[in-house]
């Protein structure tokens, strides 16, 4: 038996003002599908959930001069999270969901076409691996790096060993009434609500200080520090003074929360940032089945690895060094655009295997806060 659900959450009411939210197309047309099918719809009403578990995290990192990803904690917290404590007492027992990822078991790739495994509690189950999609643009096992095996004992992905443009024809196929839909684009929780215009709703402003990492020269002036992310360069140039704008590009390279500063710099490409662009520490780390085994590595150890950094195609070769069983140090093979605080580091093995992923830690941006305390202290004791 398979049961529908749609998940309403709690961002598509509460700040309807800002910009159109989809929401009630959206279930229209899962209702067409579910009716084509078949199927029941049934619709969960997790706002609370949401606001509880997902906004609140997201609002107190950006605050915090860091760049948070909802989305893994959407996945983690409320889809594979929430979710599964609604319906506990439905006797379900599997979770089918669209993410373009792959789960493993002992009875191969679950790729639609084998036997499906019920869930059995009464024998303890073999681990579920989590891979990547083969079609590397819409792979969104970086977005799952925080499940943890008792969510992947009871996930199924039917299309996460098929590329896109194979989905889009078998919905023609199929003639689904969503076959000529869009890809859904941004942020799951945002809709068409840009996430500035979110952070400023929930924040409003705290203006500061844009200073030049090297040489501490007043740049600009920012509205606060979340609408800034390290490796920004698109839209900085509106919060600088015009005689600094001359003298760019300018990229955001660290934040200071404690003195509402954004540090700026166009040497972005020098070598004075190699290090700063290659490594960083990373903490939080938690593995998946393929890594359990890196939990009794003694510190000190290096392993290589391929890592994303962020969302998207690009996959990074460097390595990991284990300075305790849940942080590290990550240095990467080549510079990267953006380390950003807050934001997700997710490690591979050459298989494809995600072995799981840690939080990359404000640390790195030490160099930049203790190299401006320093020229201030020179500037003081010797005015010119």
């Amino acid at each position: 038996d398979v049961t529908a659900f749609y998940l309403k959450i709690w961002l598509e009411d509460e700040l309807a003002h800002l910009g159109q939210c989809p929401w009630e197309d959206d279930v229209q047309m899962c209702h067409e599908v579910c009716d084509q099918a078949g199927v029941p719809l049934e619709i969960i009403n997790l706002q609370n959930e949401y606001k509880d578990r997902v906004i609140s995290y997201t609002v107190a990192e950006a605050k915090q001069g860091r760049t948070p990803n909802p989305d893994i904690m959407c996945n983690s917290r409320i889809k594979f999270g929430c979710f599964y404590e609604a319906i506990e007492k439905r006797n379900f027992d599997f979770v089918a969901t669209g993410h373009y990822a792959q789960v493993v078991r002992d009875t191969g790739r679950e790729n639609g076409k084998e036997a499906m495994v019920h869930a059995d509690t009464s024998r303890e189950k073999p681990p579920v691996r989590l891979y990547r999609a083969p079609d590397p643009v819409k792979d969104q096992s970086y977005f799952l790096c925080a499940l943890s095996q008792d969510q992947l004992q009871r996930v199924l992905f039917p299309i996460g060993h098929l590329e896109k443009s194979r989905v889009r024809t078998l919905a023609n196929e199929f003639n689904l009434p969503n076959r000529h839909r869009p890809d859904s684009q941004g942020l799951c929780f945002l809709g068409k609500v840009k996430f500035e215009d979110f952070l400023k709703a929930y924040l409003g402003e705290s203006p500061g200080d844009i200073l030049d990492a090297a040489s501490g020269e007043l740049l600009g002036r920012h509205k606060g520090l979340w609408f800034h992310t390290v490796g920004q360069r698109k839209g900085i140039g509106k919060s600088l003074l015009p005689q600094a704008t001359a003298k760019g590009p300018w990229y955001v390279v660290a934040k200071d929360p404690d003195r509402n500063i954004v540090f700026c710099s166009n040497q972005y490409d020098q070598e004075m940032f190699d290090q700063p662009r290659s490594e960083f520490t990373v903490e939080s780390i938690s593995w998946m089945a393929g890594g359990e085994a890196f939990n009794n590595h003694p510190p000190g150890t290096i392993m290589p690895l391929l890592m994303k950094i962020r969302h998207g195609p690009r996959l990074v070769q460097g390595s990991l060094e284990w300075t305790s069983s849940t942080t590290g140090k990550v240095r990467l093979d080549h510079k990267d655009g953006g380390l950003a605080p807050g934001q997700y580091v997710v490690f591979y093995n050459e298989d494809a295997e995600c072995l799981g992923g840690g939080v990359i830690s404000e640390k790195h941006w030490a160099h930049f806060l203790l190299s401006y305390e320093q020229q201030l202290r020179v500037f003081k004791e010797d005015p010119v």
